[in-house]
């Protein structure tokens, strides 16, 4: 496939996907007999897991010694193991501290709601009481 139908089935442009090559975490594309870039499918898996990799924040140059020990063939599965459990380690903390991050903001909107509450039922209260002292004929607290 062309560099063009790549980028749309990957959602990289072409310049990240020329980019990626140059720095080494995609590996070079075949050239066809007019000198484009001629990428197999397969690939397709690859930029989705660096896409993975990204997201959670690993860094390029972890990404950069992934790709290159990948490159290197089986006898390298132990280092990327080691390399992928650390990432690993580090993603969970991070959730961890969004899990944090969300308990506090879900308290607070809680409270805002429990406000909110607060506010209704007070105005409730003073309108049944002013609904009471009209029904009696006397004058409500003011």
């Amino acid at each position: 496939m062309k560099i063009g139908q790549l980028a749309r089935r990957s959602g990289l442009s072409a310049h990240t996907i020329r980019y990626y090559e140059r720095i080494g975490l995609l590996p070079r594309a075949d050239r066809d007999r007019s000198g484009q870039r001629d990428y197999d499918a397969s690939i397709l898996s690859w930029i989705e897991f660096l896409d993975r990799l990204k997201t959670t924040g690993m860094p390029i140059r972890d990404m950069l010694r992934y790709a290159a020990l990948r490159e290197r063939g089986a006898d390298t599965e132990a280092e990327r193991c080691t390399l992928l459990e650390q990432h690993r380690e580090r993603v969970r903390a991070h959730v961890a501290e969004l899990q944090a991050c969300l308990l506090v903001l879900d308290t607070k909107i809680a409270g805002y709601a429990g406000a909110e509450q607060r506010t209704k039922d007070h105005d409730a209260a003073r309108s049944q009481r002013r609904r009471d002292s009209a029904r009696t004929g006397q004058a409500g607290p003011r």
